[in-house]
């Protein structure tokens, strides 16, 4: 029997974001700086937010040792969840900055989506996901769900 997935998700602008988003963003933008990607040059930030309106931030970090670096996301979910234990995490922008320096796309791996779904499960919430595109697309998701349809759980 065929099935088939639908995938939710709503498109935006930077300028058509709500302040508190495009706020996120742009930290996500600036979390892209401290990224130390000598092997990839691809440098990726991630921002989120928590219930308490602290923003957390995280970039990824390469290694020689492929794959003991870790995905910007993860960084910033580990770091919120050992900084502020019980809090829970509202929103997480995603943005990419490729070789060139330019922003671009970026998505989570499936390693940072099975992460993201048990922040979920952990606070009992969804977490809404935004992901850089372009300047003209800002991919917004209700949950994670959306972005790993079938979710590893015990």
């Amino acid at each position: 029997m065929e099935r088939t997935q639908t995938i939710h998700y709503q498109e935006y602008t930077l300028n058509e974001l709500a302040a508190a988003d495009r706020a996120l963003i742009d930290a996500a933008i600036e979390a892209t700086d401290t990224a130390y990607a000598p092997y990839s040059n691809f440098h990726v930030g991630a921002a989120l937010r928590l219930a308490d309106g602290t923003i957390v931030k995280g970039s990824n970090q390469e290694n020689i040792a492929y794959p003991s670096g870790l995905c910007a996301e993860r960084t910033a979910l580990f770091a919120a969840s050992a900084q502020h234990p019980g809090v829970a995490i509202e929103m997480l922008a995603i943005v990419g900055r490729n070789p060139e320096g330019v922003l671009t796309a970026a998505s989570p791996c499936g390693a940072c989506r099975q992460v993201m779904a048990e922040q979920e499960s952990r606070q009992e919430s969804k977490l809404r996901v935004l992901c850089y595109y372009s300047a003209d697309k800002i991919l917004v998701f209700e949950g994670v769900e959306s972005l790993l349809p079938f979710i590893f759980s015990m």
